[in-house]
């Protein structure tokens, strides 16, 4: 449910993005395959601060987001890992791939409710090291499962796959559209590689291999004839394919999220005012399509259109979702995801929300925003940005946001 409006907060309420940062996403099993969690995502806090200038110790709390970790806070472990002192706590929220989003959501919440504070929010996925899980059986013999349960099983609790062959049949997602679709991700983040915009929001990592700098996902050689050679993944006769669906990566993104006040203070030049935020649940069968609840609820509450959103990062997990919830909210697919998605970059669960933010701050700051037509057109200060992202379970989470210069943004209210 929406929480009051945000953008009239007087200034020590006010929630915004001042600095946001990401580790490059690599597939599961690569290089990060050593590296856990609180390995991860500590540079990332530890970049933060320093991108931000905010004293380790004026940070109020570190909140991130993790869905298949170990459990044990790695909220709180990479907070120390990052060199933090022991005086700033940590608190980890599992919304399983909406955790990210989810984290950033609750700290601009604590942020709204008063006391000026400061937080390090995102998320992290170390899918490669994730321990194993098992139900203890009678006997006492461990009983290895491969996923937790989502919902009761008189929904079906389907997989994730599955829910997304369910979405394509509800709303007619093609096969075509949806490998078109996928083609388009993959060539917009080779050019975004390309052209270095991805460069100023990654955290170069070392890992065995040696530094790690770039994201190894999107590939220049992908084309509509081999996304036509892939078969159905999930059902017979389905449209769903590994070529139209992400891959699981590893990776953490996380954001330094204040007032408007202390980040004044702070000195910063710019940031994302949080103007609201939802979270919504829907049917587990249908549960790509929570994002479209979520944001079409807030956008309704806001009094906006979908046409005067600037900016949209919605979380490319299969493309018959994000086809369908683009639709429903009635934004042209063309206007989202501008440097590509999940479907080329990888989806590191945990983490993804938080990345969706990071890349909405470094859009708006390059000042361009994507018209139907494919034509760039300057934008500066006033853009709207929309971050969304379907849950596991039948849930989704949406925030919006409005990209300022704040030196420009009046003290008081």
């Amino acid at each position: 449910m929406a929480e009051p409006a945000a953008d009239q907060l007087p200034p020590h309420r006010q929630p915004v993005v001042i600095a946001a940062l990401r580790t490059p996403v690599r597939k599961v099993n690569g290089a990060f395959k050593e590296l856990r969690a609180h390995q991860l995502l500590a540079p990332v806090l530890r970049g933060l601060l320093t991108e931000s200038g905010l004293p380790d110790h004026a940070v109020s709390d570190v909140v991130i987001g993790n869905a298949v970790g170990g459990g044990g806070n790695v909220a709180r472990l990479a907070s120390l890992e990052a060199g933090l002192p022991v005086s700033v706590p940590g608190l980890t929220v599992d919304r399983q791939c909406g955790s990210g989003l989810d984290a950033i959501v609750l700290a601009s919440r604590l942020v709204a409710a008063g006391g000026n504070g400061a937080y390090l929010a995102g998320g992290v996925e170390s899918i490669s090291t994730a321990p194993l899980r098992a139900h203890r059986s009678a006997d006492g013999s461990p009983d290895f499962f491969r996923r937790a349960q989502f919902v009761p099983l008189s929904y079906g609790d389907p997989d994730m796959g599955n829910a997304a062959e369910n979405v394509a049949a509800t709303f007619d997602i093609s096969r075509d559209r949806q490998d078109r679709f996928a083609l388009r991700s993959h060539r917009l983040a080779v050019a975004a590689a390309a052209a270095g915009r991805y460069i100023g929001e990654t955290v170069p990592l070392q890992a065995v291999s040696g530094t790690v700098a770039y994201d190894d996902g999107p590939r220049a050689s992908m084309s509509a004839a081999l996304l036509s050679r892939f078969r159905p993944a999930f059902a017979a006769g389905g449209t769903v394919t590994a070529g139209n669906s992400c891959f699981d990566a590893d990776a953490a993104s996380a954001v330094v999220i204040t007032s408007l006040q202390r980040a004044q203070e702070l000195g910063a030049a710019d940031g994302l005012l949080v103007l609201g935020t939802d979270t919504a649940g829907v049917d587990p069968r249908l549960l790509g399509m929570g994002a479209a609840t979520a944001a079409g609820r807030l956008l309704a509450e806001r009094g906006i259109q979908a046409a005067d959103i600037d900016l949209v990062e919605f979380n490319e997990a299969f493309a018959s979702q994000t086809l369908a919830c683009l639709d429903a909210l009635g934004i042209d697919p063309e206007r989202a995801n501008l440097d590509g998605g999940a479907l080329a970059l990888g989806h590191a669960y945990g983490a993804s929300g938080a990345v969706l933010v990071t890349r909405l701050l470094a859009q708006a700051r390059a000042g361009t925003a994507q018209t139907p037509g494919n034509t760039a057109q300057a934008r500066g200060a006033g853009q709207l940005a929309l971050a969304m992202i379907s849950i596991a379970g039948g849930m989704g989470t949406a925030a919006l946001f409005r990209y300022e210069r704040l030196d420009g943004v009046p003290r008081s209210s």
